[in-house]
């Protein structure tokens, strides 16, 4: 009789293939790596945001429902994309505070003129040939002359006393300001024939460059003035007396960059 041999158990030998790297701790080392790295791009770039940005990232992490409830759906979800009110996007608010500036700056270079005409001993003499105001169109200087006052000869666009000593000076006013400049030339109806074709479409047009020519010899940058018009007398000051020598006169415009 012959006797059976008892089943041996089966062995099994696992291998070892230098598991350490295939260890887990490297994964959490990166992902606390990655997430610091998040975190300093979120910093840097609420650092670099405006004032306002900056507020209204500070009210959501105060409030987030407030957001979530007063928000419209978003551009990709097929609304309107609104921010909540209070709430203004970035190039709003630096569009408004770049208005506010140019009206300072603006009302700057006006108070600065009338404080030059009264430096300059002129004031109480032209008070009443200068006018300066601040328009929706921007700071408009405008300087009349008087019968017993002109600021050019007859008929001619010569400069002569006080003219030019007004344009030098508010040339360096006007040279601190970045905005583009109209200068405009006006007649009376008084028409002339000491040249042929010459009229007063061509004075007015000629008084005003020979302006602009003593504000750039007086430090007005080349291409500040980017624009001359000579309306002759067809925009009067005085229409009900077309030979006024109110309607003879340069407007000197500083346009605003900002409009609206």
């Amino acid at each position: 009789m012959s006797l059976e041999q008892p089943p041996r158990p089966r062995v099994v030998v696992k291998k070892g293939h230098g598991g350490g790297h295939h260890g887990g701790a490297w994964k959490v080392a990166y992902a606390d790596f990655v997430t610091t790295m998040m975190a300093l791009f979120i910093v840097l770039w609420i650092i670099g945001q405006s004032e306002g940005t900056r507020e209204a990232i500070a009210k959501y992490f105060r409030d987030p429902g407030a957001f979530r409830q007063g928000a419209s759906p978003s551009l990709l979800s097929g609304g309107a994309g609104v921010l909540p009110p209070g709430v203004p996007p970035s190039g709003a608010e630096g569009e408004g505070q770049g208005k506010a500036a140019e009206e300072r700056a603006l009302q700057a270079a006006a108070a600065e003129f009338s404080e030059a005409l009264k430096d300059m001993g002129l004031f109480e003499s032209l008070k009443d040939q200068i006018r300066i105001e601040v328009t929706a169109e921007g700071l408009r200087i405008e300087m009349m002359e008087r019968d017993h006052v002109p600021f050019f000869r007859v008929g001619s666009p010569v400069i002569i006393h006080p003219m030019k000593p007004l344009l030098e000076r508010m040339a360096g006013i006007l040279a601190k300001l970045p905005n583009h400049i109209t200068i405009e030339g006006h007649t009376d109806a008084r028409r002339y024939g000491n040249r042929d074709g010459y009229s007063n479409w061509e004075l007015s047009t000629d008084r005003a460059h020979s302006a602009r020519k003593v504000m750039e010899a007086a430090g007005l940058s080349n291409g500040r003035v980017d624009s001359i018009i000579g309306h002759a007398d067809r925009v009067l000051l005085v229409p009900s007396h077309p030979l006024h020598a109110s309607n003879r006169r340069i407007s000197v415009l500083v346009r605003r960059q900002h409009q609206g």
